[in-house]
C-alpha cells in the first residue's frame, strides 16, 4: 500500500508531520480524522524518485489572483445553480480558464471528484490556488447542501477583498513612484550633471561653497567603486530584513510598529479589522465552526499582531468565554467594532454584525486612502522640487562668486 505524508495539527492545537499507510489518499485522511487530528496538507510520499515535469515548473512561477478566484467563483455557482453536474463545470471551466496554474488544478479536482474524492478534500491539495478559508466554506456547504450559496458568498468576499487591497495599493502607489523618480533624478543629476560644472569650477579657481563640495564628494563616490559598495550593502540590508521579518518575533515586531505608523498606521489597523470581520462573517454564515472559523481567520490576517490577537481569543473562547471580551483584551481591535460584536453576541447575529462592522471599516479605509493621497501628493512634490532645486542652487552658487569678481 502507498505511504502518505500530512501535515496534521494534534488536540493540542501544535503543528507536526506525521505518515501514514493506507489504500488511498481519501482513507489515508479518514484514518487521521478519526484520530483525532485535523489534516492540513496529504500527499503521497514519492521516496526517491523524482520526476520533472516541465508544465509543473512553469507553473510555480504562475500566480493565482483573487480576481481570478472571485471569478472561477461566480461561474461555478452559476453552473451548480443550474443543475449541471460538478465534474462537467469543472471541465467547463478548465477549458476556459486562461491561467495555467488553475486550469491544471481544475483538471486533477475534476478527475478527484470524478473518482468520488469530496471537492473540498481535492481543492485542498492545491493550497497555491486554494487556502483554507476557500476549503473551509466549500466543505461547509457541501455538508449543508448549498454549496451555490456559499459560492456566491465567496465570490463577494474575494471581490470586496481585492477592492480593499487595491485601495491601499492606489494609496502607496503615487508616492512610490514619485520617490523613484526623484531618487533617478537626483542620483543621474549629480553622476553626469555635476562632473561637467566640476571641471568648470575648477579652471576657474573659485572657492567652492559646502553645499557644492558635499555634493562633487557625492558625485565622485557614485561614479567610483564605492557604489557597488552602496548597492551590495542596500541589497544585504533588505535581504537581512526579509530573513528577519520571516523569524516570529521579527514578523511580530515589525507589524507592531507598523501598527503605530503616522499616516499608514491607522489605515494598516482599519483594512485588518475589515478583513477580519469580512472574513469570519462569511465563515459564521456559511455554518463553519467558531473555532476553526478564528482559526482560519488568524491565518489569513496579514498582520502578526492581529493573528496573536485572534489567537488568544480563540483559546479562551474554547474555554468558554465570549468573543467581544476575549478580543478586547489585547486591544488590537477598535472599541467600536468590540461593541458591535457584543451586540452581535446578544442577538444572535454575529455574522451580520461582522458583515456591517466589514462595511464601516471599509468605507473608513477608503476615506482614509483618500486623505492620505490628498496629503502625499504635496509633499511629495515639495520633495522632488527640493531634491532638485539643491542641486541647481549647489551649481550656481559658485558662479555668483565668479560673476562678483568679473565685477
Amino acid at each position: 500500500m502507498p505511504t502518505y505524508v500530512a501535515r496534521i495539527r494534534d488536540p493540542q492545537g501544535k503543528s507536526r508531520k506525521e505518515k501514514i499507510v493506507a489504500p488511498s489518499l481519501a482513507q489515508a485522511r479518514t484514518n487521521l480524522r478519526d484520530q483525532g487530528f485535523v489534516v492540513q496538507d496529504l500527499k503521497q510520499s514519492l521516496g526517491f524518485q523524482a520526476s520533472f515535469d516541465l508544465q509543473k515548473i512553469q507553473n510555480s512561477f504562475v500566480k493565482v489572483s483573487i480576481k481570478e478566484k472571485a471569478v472561477f467563483s461566480r461561474q461555478l455557482a452559476t453552473l451548480v445553480n443550474a443543475g449541471v453536474a460538478i465534474v462537467r463545470s469543472l471541465g467547463v471551466l478548465a477549458d476556459q480558464c486562461t491561467n495555467s496554474k488553475l486550469k491544471q488544478a481544475l483538471v486533477d479536482i475534476s478527475n478527484d471528484v470524478q473518482s468520488g474524492v469530496n471537492l473540498s478534500d481535492s481543492m485542498r491539495k492545491h493550497p497555491e490556488c486554494f487556502d483554507g478559508l476557500y476549503v473551509s466554506m466549500i466543505q461547509a456547504g457541501e455538508v449543508g447542501g448549498v454549496l451555490d450559496e456559499v459560492l456566491n458568498r465567496l465570490a463577494k468576499l474575494l471581490e470586496d477583498v481585492a477592492r480593499l487591497q487595491n485601495q491601499i495599493k492606489s494609496a502607496l502607489a503615487y508616492p512610490t513612484v514619485v520617490g523613484f523618480l526623484a531618487t533617478a533624478i537626483f542620483v543621474g543629476m549629480t553622476v553626469f550633471l555635476i562632473p561637467i560644472f566640476a571641471g568648470i569650477f575648477k579652471d576657474l579657481g573659485t572657492e567652492l561653497p559646502a553645499l557644492t563640495e558635499f555634493l562633487m564628494t557625492c558625485s565622485t563616490i557614485l561614479r567610483s567603486w564605492w557604489s557597488l559598495g552602496i548597492v551590495g550593502f542596500l541589497v544585504g540590508a533588505n535581504i537581512a530584513f526579509k530573513q528577519y521579518y520571516k523569524t516570529r518575533v521579527g514578523k511580530e515586531t515589525v507589524d507592531r510598529l507598523s501598527l503605530k505608523l503616522p499616516l499608514f498606521g491607522d489605515l494598516i489597523q482599519k483594512s485588518s479589522v475589515a478583513r477580519f470581520s469580512r472574513t469570519f462573517g462569511a465563515l459564521a454564515r456559511s455554518g463553519v465552526p467558531i473555532l476553526t472559523s478564528l482559526e482560519i481567520v488568524r491565518d489569513t490576517s496579514g498582520n502578526q499582531v492581529v493573528a496573536n490577537a485572534i489567537d488568544a481569543a480563540r483559546l479562551e473562547i474554547q474555554q468558554g468565554g465570549m468573543i467581544s471580551i476575549a478580543l478586547q483584551k489585547d486591544q488590537v481591535f477598535p472599541a467600536m467594532a468590540i461593541q458591535m460584536i457584543s451586540i452581535g453576541e446578544e442577538t444572535g447575529e454575529i455574522d451580520a454584525m461582522l458583515m456591517k462592522i466589514a462595511d464601516f471599516y471599509e468605507d473608513e479605509v477608503e476615506q482614509a486612502v483618500k486623505a492620505l493621497t490628498s496629503i502625499l501628493e504635496p509633499i511629495m512634490i515639495v520633495v522632488l522640487g527640493g531634491m532638485v532645486g539643491t542641486i541647481i542652487l549647489a551649481m550656481y552658487l559658485p558662479l555668483f562668486k565668479v560673476f562678483e569678481k568679473l565685477g
